[in-house]
């Protein structure tokens, strides 16, 4: 127990990964979850030919908002004291994409604020371009939480 009520325990591993192992659209993607902690998670997704844009070759934009959606969704499922029992649904799903995507994409969902009825995050796309890692994509979601 951490004694703030305002921060949850911390996420028990395993939680999340049964989850990914076993949804088709996740599996399809290859999304790995790389770190889910109260209010954050973090997933990458591997390039892959079937992702890339007839004629440039770039990450399609539906591949980077779905994976904005999801991240935002275990973020916030992790603020919850059951995150595997969640209700949520995407009210609002922003994405602004900065520049294409050759490689594989890292997604950074954090949350903004997670109410009573409703959830909020940020999020960042980055990959790894001419060396350096470089944002994608920027976005946010907001979400109807379900608590009971």
């Amino acid at each position: 127990m951490t004694g703030d009520p305002e921060k949850p325990e911390p996420i028990e591993p395993g939680v999340f990964e049964r989850e990914l192992d076993e949804h088709g659209l996740f599996e399809w993607l290859d999304l790995g979850l790389v770190s889910v902690e109260p209010g954050r998670a973090v997933f990458e997704v591997p390039f892959d030919e079937k992702f890339a844009n007839i004629g440039s070759g770039s990450v399609h934009g539906g591949v980077t908002a779905t994976v904005i959606d999801t991240a935002s969704a275990f973020a916030l499922r992790s603020t919850f004291e059951d995150p595997e029992t969640v209700g949520l649904t995407t009210t609002d799903l922003d994405v602004r994409y900065v520049r294409p995507a050759r490689n594989d994409l890292r997604v950074e969902a954090t949350v903004v604020r997670a109410g009573g009825t409703m959830g909020y995050t940020d999020c960042e796309v980055t990959t790894v371009h001419e060396g350096e890692r470089k944002t994608v994509a920027t976005g946010g979601t907001s979400y109807r939480l379900f608590r009971e």
